[in-house]
């Protein structure tokens, strides 16, 4: 039996094969502290329930601890230029997974840890889980010897802690490929319930999102955590290479434009309608000013008048503009 003060790191999303890779551990009485991280293309700090699997759950069942980790800036930027190059979209998917192991190697050397398990298994994903890409992240993550995959360890050749007997390697797992089997066998007898089905909660798979984001990334050197946050909210639209446009679609999309919205911004409403929301990020030009507005009648209740009155306003400064409602030829070709 494993000694009681053994300690692993786990990265963890609370999805099945990282929960069953904490599982094994704890089987063999070793602690685990689970790290979920956090990006602004994924789950919100302040909000659990937005994260694709709530790792909490879990965790509080089983007895270990989670500690959430937010990526920030650094994950901004091999988003913008990945290493390793983007997926089918704008997700940098073996850059994430080195980044995480880094922080999870930085986080292990902090408190004195002993190796750090992830649940990936060899063969489920072609682009980053063959062997040589398992290999090769846990060698660019600086963790060659101390990274333990528990799903698929009797594959791959033995790591220190198993070397070194503080892993029990006839207790880990030989699986390969995208079958679930196993892994739903598993739970069963560990008495996993309610495990979710796999499932991107990364909004980099997303084409429409990839395509916002190429857009800001393109026309802004430097992007500020605000812009990205927005790129959730609402109908984008690029008037030019220093405007552009975002038209909330329903309350939920107005109320976040409003809190996001810097209050230098121009902001454009119809007043006594049910309408959208209309920042204007960037330069303001008189024909800009009358666009956002006619995009603005455009979904607003008044779409079918032939003149409607937009108000605008920025910081304290206010006024009106009575525009057509924007046929939807000039809206498909602003569209981002």
């Amino acid at each position: 039996m494993a000694r009681k003060n053994i300690q692993a790191i786990s990265l963890f999303s609370g999805g099945l094969d990282s929960c069953l890779a904490v599982l094994l551990m704890l089987r063999q009485n070793i602690e685990v502290t689970a790290l979920t991280f956090m990006t602004h293309f994924g789950c919100d700090l302040d909000d659990r329930s937005s994260c694709s699997h709530n790792p909490y759950p879990v965790a509080e069942k089983f007895g270990f601890s989670v500690k959430l980790m937010q990526l920030g800036q650094k994950f901004v930027d091999i988003v913008r230029e990945p290493k390793f190059g983007h997926g089918k979209n704008m997700n940098p998917c073996v850059d994430c997974r080195i980044l995480m192991l880094r922080e999870a190697k930085e986080y292990m050397e902090a408190v004195g840890a002993d190796f750090v398990i992830t649940g990936e298994v060899m063969g489920q994903r072609p682009f980053s889980q063959l062997k040589d890409k398992l290999t090769m992240t846990a060698r660019e993550a600086g963790l060659t010897g101390r990274l333990l995959r528990p799903l698929s360890a009797k594959l791959l050749p033995p790591t220190i802690p198993e070397r070194e007997g503080l892993v029990d390697r006839e207790l880990l797992e030989g699986i390969n490929g995208r079958s679930r089997h196993r892994q739903m066998e598993m739970a069963r007898e560990f008495g996993l319930e309610n495990y979710p089905s796999p499932a991107g909660g990364c909004l980099l798979t997303n084409s429409d999102f990839s395509r916002k984001l190429r857009d800001l990334f393109t026309h802004h050197p430097k992007v500020a955590f605000t812009d990205l946050n927005l790129l959730r909210h609402g109908r984008h639209f690029r008037f030019s290479p220093a405007t552009k446009f975002i038209v909330g679609r329903d309350q939920g999309d107005n109320e976040k434009i409003l809190a996001y919205a810097d209050p230098a911004e121009t902001i454009c409403e119809v007043k006594d309608a049910g309408s959208p929301i209309t920042l204007i990020q960037g330069a303001v030009t008189d024909e800009a000013l009358q666009t956002a507005c006619a995009f603005t009648a455009r979904y607003s209740d008044r779409k079918k008048d032939a003149r409607v009155e937009v108000t605008w306003s920025r910081g304290e400064a206010e006024g009106t503009v009575t525009v057509a409602p924007a046929p939807e030829s000039v809206v498909d070709g602003l569209r981002v």
